[in-house]
């Protein structure tokens, strides 16, 4: 969990935590330097707890919550089994760490392996909302380069997908941890389970960092963004943080990588063979719509 001046809504997040029929579990806390009650909050709900030192927080690197998450996952004084990335304000099921579990143990340990899924939005008084777009297309590294198919509360990945991102290194400049996830675990030739049933309760309030993405409102801001160069300054950071951990990735997703890369450089013609080379797809029509209309205005 990351923390960041999060008193308003953190008690109820760490409720639900408690509440998860799944129980053997502790929290590692990266805190970015709140200055309202988030430190006695934690401390008290530690003090509640039944078994010792099942609260752990540790001082955060004050670059945003992207570094937060990634500086975080890649602390080695945090060991386990398996990992969940847990945002402050929301409020889990209680079986959201039971339901990925049962599918992560299928996978052999040394597979990098990573679940995910939708969230249920719910407004800053609890009331719920839409759920989040389903997705049917299936997860991969061709999908993750054009696409972040599900938010970091969603996801639980084992110790050979955290030792991913640990390898790759927490001083890169990724653009978002959950999104960094979904290509590291996809480049590197894991599993991917994405969930139609949301666990999570997204909540959506004024202090959010990154609303919700579902609806027309949203889609249209995601356009206008693209036409302001958002989209293109995302994948030239991805691509940069992808070259500097190539040794993760398979040699077909490297070639992936590499088409990708020259699409973006080239010519109108260039750019179209090179994404249908690269064979990258985003889960919608409309999204792939948007992906050619990138292309054409050289917005990837």
């Amino acid at each position: 969990m990351c923390t960041y001046n999060g008193q308003r809504f953190l008690a109820d997040q760490l409720a639900s935590i408690a509440t998860q029929t799944h129980e053997n579990w502790i929290i590692a806390v990266s805190d970015d330097g709140s200055t309202d009650q988030t430190l006695d909050i934690l401390a008290a709900f530690s003090e509640g707890l039944k078994t010792a030192d099942s609260v752990r927080v540790f001082q955060g690197p004050k670059r945003g919550f992207a570094a937060n998450f990634l500086t975080l996952t890649c602390n080695e004084a945090v060991q386990a089994n398996f990992y969940a990335w847990s945002d402050q304000d929301d409020i889990w099921l209680d079986t959201k760490l039971e339901t990925a579990l049962d599918w992560l143990q299928t996978i052999p340990a040394d597979v990098p392996a990573l679940y995910c899924g939708r969230t249920r939005g719910m407004n800053s008084h609890g009331e719920p909302m839409e759920c989040s777009p389903l997705f049917s297309r299936p997860p991969a590294f061709a999908n993750a380069l054009v696409q972040s198919i599900a938010g970091g509360n969603t996801m639980v990945f084992n110790h050979a997908a955290r030792e991913l991102m640990r390898i790759a290194g927490d001083h890169l400049e990724i653009v978002a941890h959950d999104w960094w996830a979904y290509l590291l675990v996809t480049g590197a030739g894991g599993k991917v389970a994405y969930d139609a049933q949301p666990f999570v309760l997204y909540r959506q309030h004024e202090d959010n960092l990154i609303g919700a993405n579902s609806g027309l409102k949203a889609r249209l801001s995601r356009f206008r963004q693209m036409l302001k160069g958002r989209f293109s300054n995302w994948n030239e950071q991805n691509i940069h943080c992808l070259t500097s951990a190539h040794a993760l990735l398979t040699n077909e997703n490297r070639k992936k990588l590499e088409c990708f890369r020259l699409a973006r450089k080239g010519n109108l013609p260039r750019r179209l063979l090179g994404l249908l080379r690269a064979g990258v797809y985003r889960q919608t029509l409309p999204g792939n719509i948007g992906l050619l209309l990138a292309a054409i205005v050289k917005g990837i």
